[in-house]
């Protein structure tokens, strides 16, 4: 599971860059402190994705520490990009199945 959750971490990041929605430029660190979910207040959804959820889950992994075992970002992607963004389309299925894989394994640190 460790394994699929890291390939799909790089197909995230992968698409994220292809579709030019990665910033070289990290935000504030202020921004990065944001209590709110998904940072609302200080991030885009994709800088969420690339300054908070990217870095989170791979030290995780990096570390071999339990990983959450409820994750639930498919509908903030959904809201943020809609049915008319096709490359949101893209990263929507990839945190859809990133939600899948830690949700269905029941401890968080199958695989």
């Amino acid at each position: 599971m460790r394994e699929e959750l890291s390939q799909l971490l790089q197909a995230l990041e992968q698409e994220l860059r292809t579709q030019d929605r990665w910033d070289e430029t990290p935000p504030p660190a202020a921004a990065l402190r944001s209590t709110q979910p998904f940072a609302v207040d200080a991030l885009s959804f994709e800088q969420w994705l690339q300054w908070i959820l990217l870095p989170k889950l791979n030290s995780l992994l990096a570390q071999r520490l339990p990983l959450p075992t409820n994750c639930a970002i498919r509908p903030m992607a959904e809201e943020v990009y809609g049915k008319a963004d096709l490359g949101g389309t893209r990263i929507t299925q990839i945190v859809a199945e990133i939600d899948v894989l830690l949700t269905d394994s029941q401890d968080g640190q199958n695989g």
